[in-house]
């Protein structure tokens, strides 16, 4: 699936556009143990209760693909009779009716899911009459296929916080009631996968709100699905591979990483200007050695990180934007002014020092004022009340200031 597919099922989770037909529910405490379960006719709910189950299923369309939406695939032997794709296609469809199927797939997911606390577990049925589209992506009113499909949110139930509050019964402001309170979704799934806006029994959409440690134990144990890493956690791999071939402890590590993430910036840059928008940039043991060629690493450690990248992505090579770190990058970007600005405070110090306007030391017990342009060309000096004022010219989007508190000049 890609990022439009996931658009157009999630468009539909409106008010106004929703037809999912049936929803049920486990409550599972931190026990392990079922609380409670339900099966609702879903259009049949109030509408606080609507709009709030709806936004939990919206939610496990979110985030970015790759990174929180990870497509994966079912091996053969989970096909099998009894297995999770199998059971998960039975699920679908019963359209969540049989009592038996879906109290299974619970019991399942209890066993399987690693969490500590209570959490909700929620199943969702829809199914949605797609229309044809022309080639300029205008829909016709004729069904292609009916697309049926079930979403899975899994949400920690969290105790709400102490507080005062109003007792109307009371009239006095007391002990605000505790209760349990669904939080957003965890973690969940789309099955089967909308590819080419086509169901694809062969493929299910995880998701997960914490990219970098997602609950692989439901994608592996739970769905029998062959694990990926999340593109914040290839990022996560990269920058550790960095860090241990450069030494953590060395002064100089972070600056150098940086210059790596800028590198495979321009790298990236260089390539979109030869391949079409549609192809991925992918980073080989080659590609990583281009990068780090105008690096400030020596040829051993460069060496050692193009070896330690090549042994942890040779299964999977990355895409490059996946390990691009837009943080780092930033931080770089900050970097490079505050350099600037101490290289310009140097600078005005030597004037100020060869003016005689200060001592050899950079101490001086002069009013500094700051003005624009228009008022003055040079430093200079001028006193005001007996007092020597020091007077610096400062660019036109700069702010004027005396003794560095900012004034209107």
């Amino acid at each position: 699936m890609n990022k439009k597919e996931v658009a157009e099922l999630k468009r539909r989770l409106k008010k106004e556009s929703c037809t999912i037909t049936r929803m049920t529910g486990c409550y599972v405490n931190s026990s392990k143990d079922k609380v409670c379960t339900f099966n609702e006719s879903f259009l049949n709910l109030e509408d606080e209760e609507f709009h709030k189950y709806l936004e939990l299923a919206s939610k496990t369309m979110s985030g970015t693909i790759g990174n929180n939406l990870v497509e994966l695939e079912f091996p053969i032997e989970a096909e099998e009779i009894g297995a999770p794709q199998h059971a998960l296609m039975a699920l679908k469809a019963s359209k969540l009716e049989d009592e038996n199927l879906y109290n299974a797939f619970f019991d399942h997911i209890i066993e399987t899911y690693d969490f500590v606390g209570n959490y909700l577990i929620l199943l969702y049925y829809d199914n949605y009459d797609v229309m044809v589209k022309t080639s300029d992506n205008r829909a016709l009113d004729e069904s292609e296929e009916t697309y049926e499909y079930i979403i899975c949110s899994i949400c920690p139930v969290i105790l709400s916080k102490p507080g005062l509050g109003y007792r109307e019964d009371e009239h006095r402001i007391g002990a605000r009631i505790r209760d349990w309170v669904v939080g957003p979704t965890d973690s969940g799934f789309i099955f089967p996968c909308f590819t080419d806006r086509s169901s694809d029994i062969h493929s299910i959409m995880m998701y997960t709100k914490k990219a970098d440690n997602p609950h692989k134990e439901l994608w592996e144990m739970g769905l029998g699905c062959a694990s990926k890493l999340t593109s914040q956690e290839k990022k996560n791999a990269f920058t550790n591979i960095l860090t241990g071939a450069l030494g953590p402890d060395k002064e100089d590590t972070p600056d150098i990483i940086v210059d790596i993430q800028s590198n495979l910036n321009d790298y990236i840059e260089e390539k979109q200007e030869t391949v079409s928008d549609e192809d991925e940039i992918i980073l080989d043991k080659d590609a990583i050695n281009t990068i780090l060629e105008d690096a400030p690493v020596s040829e051993e450690k460069a060496e050692k990180i193009a070896k330690k990248f090549d042994e942890f992505f040779q299964d999977a090579p990355p895409q490059a934007e996946e390990i691009l770190d837009s943080k780092i990058l930033k931080n770089n970007e900050l970097r490079l002014e505050k350099k600037s600005l101490q290289e310009k405070v140097t600078d005005l110090t030597n004037q100020l020092k060869e003016s005689g306007l200060v001592d050899k030391d950079g101490k001086d017990n002069d009013i500094v004022l700051k003005v624009k342009p228009d008022k003055v060309e040079e430093i200079t000096t001028t006193f005001l009340d007996g007092k020597r004022c020091i007077i610096i010219p400062i660019d036109d989007g700069e702010k004027a200031s005396i003794n560095g508190i900012t004034q209107t000049v």
